[in-house]
């Protein structure tokens, strides 16, 4: 099929290449045309394990990229809508989507054959029925379920794994206005063979979005709070515990021949410094704002944001109990993309920790595999140093915060061993045993350099 996709951000690059993997003819639509212009060179503007390989196989083949809306529109059969929804801390904004939609309207008021128009960014439920469908009639003059097809469909990709995930997605939801949709949209994902599908209307399918985030954010969260009360109790690890919890076959299901299956998301959801990207944090507190302005009560997600949020804090406090004032202070951040496989550090947990740190004149030098260039935007002032590799960061240093779950970071340890005094190593990712370093701190487990007792007559 000939596929039109607007935004060329990580939903809509990722979804067209990987469209075009699968043997659809694909444009990717942008109004940067710098941007247009590296995509068509076959050089991909994000950071995304596999997406450059793809890009260089099809681009110029079935793939390629334009700024020319209108004609995307026009010269294909299904238009997928992927552009920005951010959050504005009371809704989310619509406002690409709004203008999106009114384009596509406007071109379709051209075009005489039938056209479906899909929403891939993630909306709140009524999105698509309640704003795209009545901007897009009244641009184009037609009917929605007669003249043009209008749908939801939800995209499940994590960032670090979106090419894997898109390529052999565990479901795909089908959210159709009519019948006539869900049918063009079964036809699209026939190359998909074996994957469980869910044919429902565009309100259900903007819901499971919602839900599915909600879901993982608030099962990090738990563990989370969970790794803070260990903290508190000798002898506890919540590596240990969480693990002894993921073993139950409800969460590691067993085979009948006695193997145990261990999904991947059971180290996702570790305990850590708290979880950021461009998803959860946005979608938790926009589903929180759409449920009290429909009159509902969501006070379990508030605790969700609220306990991520307190995260990056619990991070500092460990730093401060060995270096009361850190004023001065050389410090290491190893990660600041929020996750491995990404260069994205929206909502990271290093961005607050980082600032905090150089609000109380510490000597700051950084180090992410990926990452550099997104930071230098955010820090572009010179007050954040960076490093070209784990060893220069941590040479000098007095401690070290690894924020970031990188393979780079595992050999940390065999680093340490060559400096004397070693660095107060504090552990956000638990990435590092316990008894590796001389010196160690980490989420979720008491200090073995502080007894209980000692660590309770400090708080009288």
């Amino acid at each position: 099929m000939k596929i039109s996709i607007i935004g060329t951000g990580y939903v809509g690059l990722v979804s067209g290449v990987c469209m075009a993997a699968k043997g659809h003819d694909v444009v990717c639509v942008d109004l940067d045309a710098a941007k247009v212009d590296r995509i068509n060179q076959g050089k991909s503007p994000i950071h995304e394990n596999g997406l450059d390989e793809l890009l260089a196989n099809h681009c110029g083949v079935n793939f390629r990229a334009t700024t020319d809306l209108r004609q995307a529109v026009l010269d294909s059969e299904v238009s997928m809508i992927a552009v920005g929804t951010p959050f504005d801390g009371d809704e989310i904004d619509l406002k690409y989507i709004r203008a999106v939609a009114t384009q596509v309207g406007t071109a379709l008021k051209e075009k005489d054959s039938y056209h479906v128009v899909l929403v891939k960014s993630t909306v709140v439920p009524g999105t698509t029925n309640e704003v795209v469908l009545p901007l897009i009639e009244k641009a184009s003059g037609k009917r929605a379920g007669c003249d043009f097809g209008i749908g939801m469909n939800p995209e499940f990709l994590r960032e670090g794994e979106a090419v894997q995930d898109f390529m052999n997605p565990d479901r795909i939801v089908l959210g159709g206005h009519d019948e006539r949709t869900l049918d063009v949209l079964e036809k699209l994902y026939l190359p998909f063979e074996g994957v469980d599908q869910i044919r429902t209307n565009p309100r259900t399918a903007e819901m499971i979005k919602y839900s599915a985030n909600a879901l993982l954010a608030t099962m990090i969260s738990f563990s989370n709070e969970i790794g803070n009360l260990c903290a508190s109790i000798p002898d506890v690890d919540v590596t240990g515990v969480m693990r002894g919890v993921h073993l139950d076959k409800r969460l590691s299901p067993i085979l009948p021949d006695g193997r145990r299956i261990t999904p991947s998301f059971t180290t996702y959801i570790e305990a850590g410094c708290g979880f950021g990207g461009s998803c959860f944090p946005k979608d938790v507190k926009a589903l929180i704002a759409h449920g009290r302005k429909l009159g509902g009560g969501m006070e379990l997600l508030d605790a969700v944001v609220n306990v991520n949020l307190a995260q990056p804090q619990r991070m500092l406090d460990l730093l401060e109990k060995h270096f009361p004032d850190v004023a001065g202070l050389r410090v290491a951040v190893l990660g600041i993309a929020f996750k491995p496989g990404t260069d994205d550090i929206r909502e990271s947990p290093a961005l607050p920790i980082i600032e905090s740190l150089l609000a109380s004149n510490a000597k700051v030098i950084a180090f992410d595999p990926v990452a550099r260039g997104e930071a230098e935007k955010v820090f572009g002032d010179g007050a954040l140093e960076f490093a070209n590799s784990v060893d220069e960061a941590v040479s000098d240093a007095q401690a070290v915060l690894l924020l970031t779950r990188w393979p780079e970071f595992s050999g940390l340890p065999a680093i340490f061993a060559k400096i004397d005094p070693q660095p107060l190593l504090i552990d956000g990712r638990r990435v590092i045993s316990r008894d590796a370093v001389d010196r160690y701190e980490g989420i979720g487990v008491l200090s073995k350099q502080e007894p209980a007792a000692e660590r309770v007559l400090a708080r009288i």
